[in-house]
């Protein structure tokens, strides 16, 4: 039996890494090709953009395998329940 929602969904919930690490990739291939056209356009000004997005998207790649690779807390199956929000929680 799945328990009922607390209400307390949108500070406790939980991200599809997998999903999430597909479309970092994704981004990541744009990124580092943007970057080396830009370069080869002679169009510093957005090499440099393209280059500031691509270090983004692999700091965030970084932390989705970390979550990932710390197991089930972080990626949960359908027989784990939502989390309890903490009862003493500042306001």
């Amino acid at each position: 039996m799945i328990p009922m929602r607390t209400g307390s969904e949108p500070t406790t919930a939980r991200s599809a890494l997998r999903a999430r690490f597909w479309l970092t990739v994704w981004g990541l291939v744009w990124t580092i090709a943007g970057t080396v056209a830009f370069v080869l356009a002679g169009r510093p000004g957005w090499a440099v953009a393209c280059g500031v997005l691509w270090l983004v998207i692999t700091v965030d790649l970084t932390l989705i395998l970390r979550h990932i690779r710390q197991g089930p807390h972080y990626q949960p199956g359908p027989d784990i329940p939502p989390y309890r929000p903490p009862e003493n929680r500042p306001r």
